[in-house]
């Protein structure tokens, strides 16, 4: 018996079968049929085929004539695309499932970059294979964070419960010192700054232990109305409203939300402050609400908390919710982040954007109470 030698590696320039007897319009129907978006360009340039789902993908505008144009006119928008497509010709090694974030629009996609070699083995274009990834990679994110978060939990509460005491102690032991130099103005002044101090520093060990704390929720069908209401309230006696306006937009016929109102009203009270806190006494708060339909149900509920102030800095965005971070002078940096925690645990969504004309704009997406449900709610409400 001989044994059969081991085939030879395919060379690219080794002429290839071709598919022979399928119309070329069956191909143009597979390609618009994939989910994948794919994207087909000719060596000189020119583009050769665009699936619908490359279009929505990124965010351009289908015109007739784009097929036969250069592809760098068609995909000016998407100057990351352009680049990849124009190594196609000059890598030895393509990307095979990468990923990349464009920054016009914020997706992140998954793609695949190819050759397109004719019967000789000659590259005569490239293909590009691509998929949003974009929701996959937020439920990444969410889960990465939780795992931050489980561990650091563990630690913060540890700590916190150690830090509580000699806080207060310090606290107490002040205030005993103020009575014994009541004739001391200069001592005085010193003894409230020291009490001043304590008590922000207890307040952030509270709000530590209130972010590690875990969520349980106590879901019921909850009028966004009311909730906004004392959250405003509530709100005002953490940092004084001064000369700050606020509107609010809330329809009258507004379905309610599925949610545990002392938390809902947590996580408005914490939008509110962080607002005002970023009015610096003067300015306008916005709180809006509307209702957004649902594929297979009653849908969502969009709330948003908006203002003209200085907006988000498009370096601190990606960072805005995680834990501790802050642009502020002074702030534990946790106000956010419990609001994220509350929304993850809603199974909610939360988004931030600068608006037109300036100012942050938070937007909140929670939702509503099932279509039976919604004329008990009123009621209650």
């Amino acid at each position: 018996m001989h044994a059969t030698p081991p085939a030879d590696p395919v060379s690219p320039r080794r002429p290839r079968p071709r598919v022979r007897g399928v119309p070329s319009g069956f191909f143009r129907d597979i390609v618009e049929s994939l989910r994948n978006a794919v994207i087909a360009v000719r060596r000189d340039g020119r583009l050769a085929v665009m699936n619908d789902g490359a279009y929505r993908a990124l965010g351009v505008t289908p015109a007739p004539g784009d097929i036969g144009r250069p592809y760098a006119e068609v995909l000016r928008p998407c100057p990351e695309i352009v680049r990849i497509l124009s190594s196609a010709f000059e890598l030895n090694l393509l990307p095979n499932r990468a990923e990349l974030r464009l920054k016009g629009t914020g997706k992140v996609i998954g793609y695949t970059l190819g050759l397109v070699r004719d019967a000789a083995g000659e590259a005569t274009g490239a293909t590009l294979l691509f998929k949003d990834l974009t929701r996959v990679e937020q439920l990444e994110e969410r889960e990465r964070l939780r795992d931050r978060l489980a561990a650091l939990g563990e630690m913060a509460a540890a700590i916190a419960h150690e830090v509580k005491n000699p806080l207060a102690g310090i606290e107490i032991m002040a205030g005993l010192l103020k009575r014994r130099v009541a004739e001391s103005a200069e001592a005085q002044s010193l003894l409230n700054e020291i009490i001043h101090e304590a008590k922000m520093a207890n307040a952030i060990v509270m709000e530590v232990l209130e972010f590690v704390r875990p969520i349980r929720l106590h879901v019921e069908p909850v009028a966004l109305a009311r909730v906004v209401d004392e959250a405003l309230a509530m709100a005002e006696a953490v940092v004084p409203r001064r000369r700050v306006r606020v509107t609010t937009e809330l329809p009258a016929g507004l379905v309610a939300v599925e949610a545990d109102a002392q938390q809902l009203r947590q996580l408005v009270t914490n939008l509110v402050i962080n607002a005002f806190e970023a009015m610096d006494g003067n300015g306008r708060v916005t709180i809006a609400a509307r209702q957004v339909a649902g594929g297979h149900g009653a849908g969502c509920v969009e709330l948003e908390v908006a203002d003209d102030g200085p907006g988000v800095p498009d370096e601190a965005r990606d960072r805005i919710f995680s834990p501790f971070f802050t642009t502020k002078p002074r702030g534990s940096g946790l106000g956010l982040s419990i609001v994220r925690k509350i929304v993850d645990a809603h199974d909610g969504r939360i988004d931030v954007s600068n608006g037109p004309s300036g100012g942050a704009c938070f937007r909140v997406t929670l939702p509503v109470t099932p279509l039976g449900d919604e004329a008990n709610a009123g009621e209650a409400a």
